[in-house]
């Protein structure tokens, strides 16, 4: 079987957001995310979308952009547990749609994938990352934005 015929098996049976999420890890080099657990919080405009929420116990340490991708890093005081439910919910508030979310205790990460609403629809997903992840007890975010399409 030629290898462009593997990758098209091994994709079959997962969802979009699924998709997205695994392209969102491995385009971050580690499969997990840049992992942000202190810092000061930034002064430059995120760049996420109008209403995004940001949870009053997340800073937001680093901004970048990589092509139309925006990627914002951060940390959180709040559990993992916690900051997975508030960002469903607040997602959810913001007139989101979540396309994929995922709770792994056991494991010390979450993500929420999410779009946009609207003829500029923008995609993208929030991970979290806590457990072993951080030393000081604080949770990783890392949030990845791109247009949809």
């Amino acid at each position: 079987m030629p290898p462009s015929a593997l990758l098209a098996v091994a994709g079959c049976g997962k969802s979009d957001a699924e998709k997205q999420s695994e392209a969102a890890a491995a385009a971050s080099g580690s499969g997990r995310g840049t992992i942000t657990c202190e810092g000061s919080p930034t002064s430059k405009a995120t760049g996420l979308p109008s209403g995004f929420p940001q949870p009053d116990a997340v800073t937001y340490v680093e901004v970048t952009q990589s092509g139309p991708t925006v990627i914002v890093d951060g940390y959180s005081t709040e559990s993992l547990e916690g900051m997975y439910v508030e960002y469903k919910d607040r997602v959810n508030e913001a007139g989101y749609k979540v396309e994929f979310s995922e709770l792994e205790k056991d494991r010390g990460d979450s993500e929420v994938a999410y779009k946009t609403p609207g003829a500029n629809s923008t995609e993208g997903i929030v991970a979290l990352r806590g457990g072993s992840s951080c030393a000081n007890g604080n949770v990783s975010v890392h949030i990845t934005n791109r247009p949809s399409g």
